[in-house]
């Protein structure tokens, strides 16, 4: 699997921003039938979308459940912060 939970986690997060707020256009009273319609399609997809990503976590969750599965951990290694890797100044 090329998908972390963590990004699926955000990928989710983000597919629900953008159903709330398309959400929010078709409610509006004054938007016109047309642009209705087409927010209507536009949720419908992302819908699918965000449900997709939810059945690939659930599945990555199970797969980990049952040891079929164990999250890497990437560390980082900064050395911007340590000062043993801070250049002398050649004045």
């Amino acid at each position: 699997m090329a998908e972390t939970m963590g990004s699926l986690i955000d990928k989710i997060c983000i597919a629900e921003l953008k159903i709330f707020h398309i959400q929010e256009q078709i409610d509006r009273t004054d938007l016109a039938d047309e642009l209705r319609q087409l927010s209507r399609d536009r949720l419908a997809v992302m819908t699918r979308q965000r449900d997709d990503l939810i059945a690939e976590l659930n599945d990555l969750g199970a797969s980990w459940a049952r040891g079929a599965w164990r999250p890497k951990v990437y560390r980082q290694f900064k050395m911007y912060n340590d000062p043993r890797f801070q250049m002398k100044s050649r004045a």
